[in-house]
C-alpha cells in the first residue's frame, strides 16, 4: 500500500486556509484593494484541491 508524505496533508490545508484567508480580505476589508485577492484565493483553493488528490 502506497503512503504519500506527511507534508501533503499539510501542504493541503495551508493552501486551503491561505485561500479563505485571501477570500476574506477582500469581503470584509477594504474596497480599495480590488478583486485580486478573489482571484489569489481561488488559486489557493485550486491548488489546496489539486494536493488533496495526491494524498493516499
Amino acid at each position: 500500500m502506497r503512503e504519500s508524505p506527511k507534508w501533503v496533508p499539510i501542504l493541503m490545508c495551508t493552501f486551503l486556509v491561505l485561500g479563505m484567508i485571501s477570500i476574506l480580505v477582500r469581503y470584509l476589508g477594504a474596497d480599495s484593494i480590488g478583486n485580486w485577492p478573489v482571484f489569489a484565493g481561488l488559486g489557493f483553493v485550486l491548488a489546496g484541491l489539486y494536493t488533496a488528490t495526491k494524498w493516499h
